[in-house]
């Protein structure tokens, strides 16, 4: 399943340092961000319901992030 979230990341530099967290959460996933989106959007394919992980993850991390329906 694809799930999109809406994030406060702006820069590359902010990805980056989020992919350690992320690839521990989502270890059997493919995610990716996409920053020239308006919405700054994580799109996560995941066989797994990881909405409240990513959601607390970039919270964690100082960052919004909501699921975009």
């Amino acid at each position: 399943m694809i799930y999109v979230f809406k994030t406060s990341v702006k820069t590359k530099i902010q990805a980056k340092k989020l992919k350690p967290h992320i690839d521990k959460v989502l270890s059997n996933s493919k995610w990716n961000f996409d920053l020239d989106d308006c919405d700054k959007v994580l799109r996560v394919d995941s066989e797994e319901n990881i909405i409240s992980q990513i959601i607390s993850l970039l919270h964690y991390h100082n960052f919004h992030c909501e699921e975009l329906q």
